[in-house]
């Protein structure tokens, strides 16, 4: 597959892909090659064995491996790919996403001349996350007169069923001058007497002048043939019904959200306090070392504080004295919890107790809780109670992040809502790491527990910065600790104060020695690590690093700066400036398979040169390419 892709993504008659897929051997290698091509080009992706039982066909028939459905999700957003759920909306995605537009949101106008199929098509879209599109009063007004009299411009632009070619024209006319409207969708039901062949061409000539994407629906089979004909010969999209048309901007919509999440590369350490990594590493090694892979609690949350997650102060009490002793040094109010290695859920076992106020409280729960849970789980190791401070954050949200480590992708981080009833809300959107602050955010977004952390019935807006701070602190653990195989941090209590998490608990596993950096991860992180500080030969400092995407700006500007004859021996071509694909490709590379590195002063923000190796795909080979200013004087450099 991977190699596959590589040909595809370089074949120049290659203008989109389609995939039919049902599992993956090496998720290292596909992710470096779907991300390759689906930033060439559109990518679309079919994959069977969405449920439990064709996921067993898919494995019987194929001999790969299948992986969980949710993270196979979150690898082709990561890639800048679109999926799609049936082969019909295959080649209808790819036919879309091939077009010239580029949409910037996932706001839909729908324009119909029959009411029926025009609410089909507006709640097909809210089944999908798409909003509707919609005029603002004085654009509404502006179109008003060239309608007929029975049209209605609120959610729907319906132009009524005595709507002909000039009122569709005037109406998509526009919706396409409103900057607040991302895509067009025009629904034609067949009428008495109307002449659908004529709004198509009118449709069809007006095309040029829309920048935005423009899809129909005509409804109707031979009747409308010949309408579908002028359509498609003026390559726009035309589908059959409303629900077909709709998920098709659906997936032009996704392409651009997942084109975003493509451009990401995130260092595998944030710009945050820099974390005790060695610390964490010693103490799952004393863990591992004791034959032991669940971490109790105390040492759940001492790796977690390794990483400057804010966590409550717990302690280990062995009886029913010590457990006073410490509730009374804590302070009440407090909370018993079961420390048992063997315990994933403490309050299915009676192993939680809240709200302790008194010392003659906490020494009679610590005896009931030792003899309830004993009873319940006799074979379970009860290695004493934990004590710890309530939270004082009253009006907080509680929510979860955790890790899975998925077969074939790895390390995955989850969020969602937390408590003890999570299993049942069943909420948990998932992302491969690393992470930035863009990718933390856009995780967040797509729980459903996001809705309650704005403003949430009296209660203040929650601090979402502390969680995006505590999902980079994940990331950072995921990166630099490759034997972490779960985590649950359940609940985590997020107020406008900030986040602080309650209780956590994280199992380990040995891992086989590898001499390549994070070769855990399906996505490669930044390489940070090459970065470096050079010295003049004849004075003055430069900085040598891996190009970023964020560098597209400068490296235009460079390659403006070059001298002609410069531009013509690096790309045998006259032009002045990069086109967007080319920056593209040379701004956002795989760093596990090709490397670029950006010379630049210290202090100035101007470039000098740049730096890139390339492989073959004929063998192990690469290319190798050096761009530098010839305005500057060559002197010798030192790399240190």
């Amino acid at each position: 597959m991977a190699q596959v892709l590589d040909f595809l993504a370089s074949d120049a008659k290659t203008h989109s892909i389609v995939i039919y897929m049902e599992g993956i051997t090496n998720a290292r290698r596909f992710m470096s090659a779907l991300r390759a091509a689906a930033n060439a080009k559109p990518v679309v992706v079919l994959k069977a064995g969405r449920k439990p039982a064709g996921n067993r066909a898919a494995l019987t028939h194929s001999g790969t491996i299948v992986g969980s459905d949710d993270v196979f999700d979150a690898a082709l957003r990561r890639a800048g790919a679109v999926r799609v759920r049936s082969f019909v909306a295959l080649f209808s995605a790819a036919k879309c996403l091939a077009s010239r537009y580029k949409p910037v949101g996932k706001r839909l106008a729908i324009i119909t001349n029959g009411g029926g199929p025009g609410v089909l098509a507006a709640d097909w879209a809210s089944e999908i996350n798409l909003e509707l599109g919609r005029l603002t009063p004085d654009q509404a007004q502006a179109l008003k007169p060239l309608l007929p009299s029975l049209a209605t411009l609120t959610d729907l632009i319906d132009v009524s069923e005595d709507a002909g070619p000039e009122q569709y024209r005037a109406a998509i006319e526009a919706v396409s001058k409103a900057p607040q409207i991302d895509g067009i969708l025009a629904i034609y039901s067949p009428k008495m007497g109307a002449d659908g062949d004529a709004v198509a061409a009118a449709i069809a000539g007006f095309n040029c002048h829309v920048n935005k994407p423009l899809l129909t629906c005509w409804m109707g089979d031979a009747t409308v043939g010949d309408a579908r004909k002028i359509l498609n010969d003026a390559t726009i999209p035309t589908f059959r019904t409303p629900e077909a048309a709709v998920g098709a901007f659906g997936n032009i919509a996704s392409f651009y959200q997942n084109q975003q999440l493509l451009q990401q590369t995130p260092p595998p350490l944030s710009d945050l306090s820099k974390p005790d990594v060695e610390g964490a590493r010693l103490l799952i090694e004393s863990v591992l070392a004791e034959r032991r892979k669940v971490l109790t609690e105390m040492e759940s949350k001492a790796l977690l504080a390794a990483f400057h997650i804010p966590v409550t102060k717990t302690i280990l009490a062995r009886s029913a004295n010590e457990a006073i002793m410490i509730a009374t040094q804590l302070g009440f109010p407090v909370a018993l919890k079961i420390d048992s290695p063997d315990i994933s859920h403490k309050s299915d076992v009676q192993g939680v107790a809240l709200n302790i106020l008194t010392a003659t409280s906490v020494r009679d729960t610590y005896l009931e809780m030792i003899q309830a849970v004993s009873k319940l789980m006799p074979n379970a190791r009860i290695n004493g109670v934990t004590i710890q401070n309530m939270s004082n954050q009253k009006r907080g949200r509680e929510v979860c992040v955790g890790l899975v480590t998925d077969a074939p992708f790895g390390p995955v981080i989850a969020f969602g809502a937390g408590g003890t009833m999570i299993e049942l809300i069943n909420d948990r959107a998932m992302e491969l790491p690393p992470l930035n602050q863009f990718l933390a955010r856009r995780l967040i977004e797509r729980s459903r527990v996001a809705e309650t952390l704005g403003t949430w019935r009296g209660a203040p807006a929650a601090n979402i910065e502390a969680l995006e701070q505590i999902l980079l602190r994940v990331s950072e653990m995921v990166c630099e600790l490759p034997q972490l195989r779960e985590m649950d941090i359940n609940p985590i209590i997020v107020d406008e104060s900030g986040a602080l998490a309650v209780d956590a608990r994280i199992v380990v596993d040995n891992t086989a020695p590898s001499v390549r950096h994070y070769n855990h991860l399906a996505i490669l992180p930044y390489p940070s690590q090459h970065e470096q500080l050079c010295m003049l030969a004849g004075g003055g400092e430069y900085v040598v690093r891996p190009v970023h995407p964020d560098d597209a700006n400068m490296l235009q500007n460079f390659v403006r700066s070059l001298s002609p004859e410069s531009r013509y021996f690096r790309f045998v071509s006259s032009m002045q400036e990069l086109p967007a694909t080319m920056l593209s490709r040379f701004t956002l590379i795989d760093y596990d398979r090709e490397m670029a590195h950006r010379a630049k002063p210290w202090k100035p923000r101007a470039s000098w040169g740049c730096l890139a190796t390339s492989p073959t795909q004929t063998g192990p080979a690469a290319s190798f390419h050096l761009w530098w200013l010839m305005s500057l004087k060559v002197r010798a450099w030192d790399p240190g």
